[in-house]
């Protein structure tokens, strides 16, 4: 239990912090820590993660960075993938499954390696995030609380 705890814990933070859901995390630690085989950490991690996405969405939506439009057309169409891949994870050995997804998170992790030097050029702000970069100037007809929501530790919300 305190591996599930921790597994738990774990996951949640990080999916908050770079929202991939917690199953990057769940998987591995399923596997790994409660020696889970790889059919079952994937079915135990696509339920646990249905808690930490509502509360990672409803938390983010506070802040104004959900686009609705965008997650209801993802969402909706991979309902169908999601009932495909299960059958296809059931055809499949729990080696292969392994392999599978050990590929998928390099190809991801070089993806954004790439992407993040990519976009480190000369001209990069200083940091600011993606949002703060398109967000309106003074004498714009927008102000930039109309153009973003603050979070509470947000200069703009004292």
């Amino acid at each position: 239990m305190i591996g599930a705890i921790a597994i738990g814990v774990a996951g949640g933070i990080i999916a908050g912090l770079l929202g991939v859901g917690g199953g990057v995390l769940f998987v591995p630690g399923l596997v790994l820590f409660l020696k889970l085989g790889q059919h079952q950490a994937e079915a135990t991690s696509l339920l646990a993660i249905v808690p930490v996405a509502i509360a990672g969405t409803i938390r983010q939506d506070h802040y104004g960075n959900v686009r609705r439009d965008d997650a209801i057309v993802m969402g909706t169409l991979s309902l169908a993938g999601a009932i495909a891949g299960v059958a296809l994870a059931n055809a499949l050995s729990g080696r292969v499954l392994r392999i599978a997804f050990a590929l998928l998170i390099l190809l991801v992790a070089g993806q954004l390696v790439r992407a993040t030097l990519r976009d480190a050029a000369p001209s990069d702000q200083g940091g600011a995030r993606d949002d703060e970069r398109s967000a309106p100037q003074d004498g714009d007809a927008r102000s930039v609380a109309d153009s973003r929501r603050c979070g509470p530790t947000s200069p703009d919300s004292s």
